[in-house]
């Protein structure tokens, strides 16, 4: 039981905090912990909590699962042929750098405001890092490991899926987990900016209309829920039989 709760711990004594320097600092735009759950509450009987939760993760399904389809590919070949890596890896460095969010002004000059400027700007965010991570995958492979694989007679599609897959994949599943949680980053800034919906949306638009300060930071309290749900499910990937092998020292 102890082993259960101990996560929560942190959590609780936070609020608790919260709570506390709210009334000892009087009068304050910052909410109260139940006020916030009231907030959260008044979403959820309009009908917008649901609304703007399910407009949040469909701009980010898309775009991360458009990223994960082209990126994963890409970077295995590009980790693969090296003389590939060589030619594409110098603007992907130079690329990666720049912050998802100065492409705004592109994607609604592109898009218009809207899902589809929103679901670019989370592609754009997912592509890179997952190319590098695929890409990084495939060259931690041990030579030793191909050079077994070749002496044993196994074909190309054969060390492709007894060899490769195996061995990138742990490596690969740290980098999808590490790119979601951007991803989840980037949408709540798009939202601000890019569409009328989603909790990106309802931040900015809660404090635009009347400085509504606890749906402000019931916002933001969803906004964190959900990220540690997502990262959450990208964990029990990690848990696959086919893939513990590379957390067993872990």
């Amino acid at each position: 039981m102890l082993k259960r709760l101990l996560p929560f711990s942190a959590a609780a004594i936070l609020v608790i905090l919260w709570h506390i320097s709210v009334q000892w600092g009087g009068k304050s735009l910052i909410p109260t912990p139940w006020q916030v759950f009231k907030g959260i509450a008044e979403l959820a009987q309009k009908g917008l909590l649901l609304k703007y939760v399910v407009a949040s993760l469909f701009r980010v399904t898309w775009g991360y699962l458009l990223a994960v389809i082209l990126a994963v590919p890409f970077g295995l070949v590009l980790g693969w042929f090296r003389r590939g890596e060589w030619t594409f890896n110098p603007l992907i460095q130079v690329l990666r750098p720049i912050s998802p969010l100065a492409w705004i002004p592109i994607s609604i000059l592109w898009f218009g405001v809207g899902d589809v400027a929103a679901i670019f700007l989370i592609f754009l965010a997912s592509f890179l890092p997952l190319t590098v991570s695929a890409m990084n995958a495939v060259r931690g492979i041990e030579a030793i490991h191909l050079n077994i694989g070749r002496n044993f007679g196994l074909s190309q599609r054969r060390l492709i899926r007894e060899v490769i897959y195996p061995a990138v994949m742990p490596q690969l599943i740290v980098g999808l987990r590490i790119t979601l949680g951007i991803a989840w980053l980037v949408v709540v800034a798009a939202e601000m900016i890019a569409v009328n919906s989603g909790l990106g949306f309802l931040i900015i638009d809660s404090r635009n209309a009347g400085n509504r300060y606890d749906l402000v930071i019931a916002g933001m309290v969803l906004i964190g829920v959900i990220g540690l749900l997502l990262d959450l499910v990208m964990r029990k990937l990690e848990k696959l039989k086919t893939l513990r092998w590379g957390y067993a020292n872990v």
